[in-house]
């Protein structure tokens, strides 16, 4: 059976992200860790595959290899539509990595325009006259400007995607979104023939809809999560499937359970701060990873003393302060701060699998990406969300580990406790 939608996300917790929508939508959907083998098949009767890639921050030709590769191996499964799945906050920079990937998937499918439309409302990101804002604030005031990896210093996604992309970028504003999805079809086909991208504004679940329906007849499609809400039915109109709800049961699992947060985002600020007021938790310090003055054998120590043995959700976390990250920056580098951290949260969750623990409640992209390699998971059964785009996930073979994976401004400021609670009970 062939596969209706085919997507690549540019990191784990996007990825998870897409799939949950996607799932909440009516389509059985898996999530695939990178590109697999080429004898790996698909499980049978599976309506949408989210390939999760590391390419976010990755050098632009390597982000542009492995999203073509995923998208060819995509393509070999007989996709009839395919989505490029990015942060609904942009995260870029100037020389990419989502204008030029989209350069590449665009160039690959033989096609010559496509939106994009990062919007989230239900996560506070909206596109309004071509601008992002952030629970109502410019992005570039949102806290996002002191991202350590991808600073967002500009709300502007059209000049954003221009400085990116080859080609000319267009505006389709509110009033057009509004009018609905005929609208919107019109507004397309009369920009793809002098623009290669159109920008789309989006302020409700309404406006996503409707844009979700106008893009029918466009082979790809990129954008945060939220466009997703409207694609199935799009292949319910043309009789390619039926919806259904019925997938997201998982198997219990014993052992025990840890939070890691590598993310430092606002919100993952709060809910770190929230959660270790009344619970133990161990930060660690890149500075100090740097000078092997905090080491595995030490975390792996205090998580078996602090949790009991498995039985008391702690936290350990790298999550830290802006002034602090531009502390590390100066002078470690601009990027090694970041590495040390991930190294270590591959290797402490590596150490702690073997130990017993699995469940795995992880903040941020690249800590997620970290943790599921550490733990060799390769796909992801999709279960129920936690928050809006953060749903329960589970490994598709042995050993069967629970994972809650979050992009570092989604969810609550308890929500490492709902998180505790839903996986508990599984």
């Amino acid at each position: 059976m062939s596969v209706l939608l085919g997507c690549v996300a540019d990191d784990f917790t996007g990825a998870s992200d897409l799939a949950s929508f996607l799932v909440e939508s009516g389509m059985s959907t898996v999530q695939i860790i990178d590109v697999p083998a080429s004898d790996q098949l698909l499980m049978d009767d599976v309506d949408a595959v989210v390939v999760a890639l590391k390419s976010r921050t990755q050098p632009v030709s390597e982000a542009i290899k492995d999203s073509i590769a995923a998208l060819e191996w995509l393509k070999a499964k007989g996709c009839q539509q395919f989505y490029f799945k990015y942060c609904s906050t942009f995260d870029s920079t100037t020389k990419g990595n989502i204008g030029p990937v989209v350069d590449a998937m665009l160039d690959n499918l033989g096609e010559r325009y496509t939106i994009a439309c990062p919007s989230l409302p239900v996560n506070g990101r909206t596109v309004f006259n071509g601008h992002l804002f952030v629970n109502g604030e410019l992005l570039n005031e949102s806290g996002m400007e002191f991202h350590p990896l991808t600073p967002m210093t500009d709300s502007n996604i059209v000049r954003v995607m221009a400085q990116q992309s080859q080609g000319k970028v267009s505006l389709i504003d509110h009033a057009v979104v509004e009018a609905g999805p005929e609208a919107i079809k019109e507004a397309m086909k009369t920009f793809s023939e002098n623009s290669r991208y159109s920008v789309v504004d989006a302020v409700s679940n309404e406006n996503l809809m409707a844009i979700a329906h106008a893009s029918e007849d466009l082979k790809l499609i990129t954008g945060g999560s939220g466009l997703s809400i409207g694609l199935a039915d799009n292949y319910v109109k043309k009789g390619l499937f039926e919806k259904r709800y019925d997938s997201k049961a998982l198997r219990p699992v014993e052992g025990g359970t840890v939070i890691l947060s590598g993310s430092c985002s606002a919100m993952t600020r709060a809910q770190v701060a929230h959660y270790k007021e009344k619970n133990p938790s161990l930060k660690i310090n890149p500075m100090e990873l740097e000078h092997q003055s905090q080491t595995i054998e030490e975390a792996v120590n205090w998580y078996q003393s602090a949790s009991l043995q498995g039985r008391i959700p702690v936290l350990i976390y790298a999550t830290d302060e802006p002034e602090n990250i531009n502390k590390y920056k100066h002078v470690l580098g601009e990027q090694k701060a970041s590495q040390l951290v991930e190294d270590f949260m591959y290797e402490l969750a590596n150490a702690l699998s073997r130990r017993g623990v699995c469940r795995f409640i992880v903040a941020g992209g690249e800590t997620s990406g970290s943790v599921v390699k550490a733990l060799k998971v390769t796909s992801l059964k999709i279960g129920e969300s936690i928050a809006p785009g953060v749903p329960v996930v589970q490994s598709t073979e042995a050993p069967y580990f629970l994972l809650a994976l979050k992009s570092g401004n989604f969810g609550q400021v308890d929500f490492f406790d709902r998180a505790f609670q839903i996986l508990d009970e599984i």
